[in-house]
């Protein structure tokens, strides 16, 4: 892993000089994909990285953002975002789904992000990596959007390998790396929502493996396929 990580480095450092990059923003969730992020942001970047953490309402996990920031010596801000998603359902006037809602977050966090960053003459940097996007564990236009994702190949288990060996450089808590992720929402941990592990999800991803919940992995990545791609053009529908 130390191979990729180094290949990375350098990839985000010639896209920061063939593009004139001046800075990233990234939202800071907390989770290890962001906190690994902004580690190898601050590696290419250095002081111009700028951390959003984005609660709806109050936040189990925010000492640990806070903390993973003081460790980076980050810029950082924090915009609430529970007053414009509580308005905006308000002001809809339709009856927008629980399903819809987990959806909504997301969105509005990728508004801010673009706001700041466009503000600032820097770029949005993103944060979620393969095994999520393979099962479309992202929202689309929303935690999905951005200008460049340096850890959008790498898969669950790789981005925690990395992310270990950042931690060790940094001096930042490993914890923050391999800690459960969650959906922010319910006491329910991601795993308990798919019904499957991101071990078995990426044995099968890496090496093919077919481990007892292959037909559930297969059918949610079949029906996450619009998510991993463009939108279609009237011209692709014609043949």
């Amino acid at each position: 892993m130390s191979e990729k990580l180094d290949k990375i480095i350098n990839w985000m450092s010639d896209f920061k000089t063939k593009n004139n990059v001046n800075g990233v923003v990234l939202g800071l969730s907390g989770g290890k994909d962001s906190t690994v992020v902004a580690m190898l942001a601050k590696k290419v970047f250095g002081g111009n990285v700028v951390a959003v953490s984005m609660p709806n309402g109050e936040q189990s996990d925010i000492a640990d953002v806070q903390a993973i920031i003081k460790t980076l010596k980050l810029n950082a801000t924090t915009v609430n975002i529970k007053n414009t998603f509580d308005q905006l359902i308000y002001d809809t006037h339709m009856n927008i789904s629980d399903k819809a809602k987990t959806n909504i977050a997301p969105r509005i966090r990728m508004t801010v992000l673009y706001g700041i960053a466009q503000s600032l003459g820097y770029l949005v940097i993103g944060t979620g990596n393969k095994s999520e996007a393979m099962i479309g564990w992202t929202t689309k236009f929303g935690d999905s959007a951005c200008d460049f994702n340096p850890i959008g190949h790498l898969t669950c288990r790789e981005v925690i390998s990395i992310g270990l060996e950042l931690a060790d450089e940094f001096g930042l808590d490993r914890s923050y790396i391999v800690k459960k992720p969650a959906d922010g929402l319910t006491s329910k941990t991601d795993e308990d929502n798919f019904g499957f592990t991101y071990d078995e999800l990426d044995n099968y991803l890496i090496y093919g493996i077919e481990g007892p919940n292959i037909e559930k992995i297969k059918n949610m990545i079949t029906r996450a396929a619009h998510k991993r791609r463009m939108p279609l053009k009237v011209e692709e529908y014609i043949i």
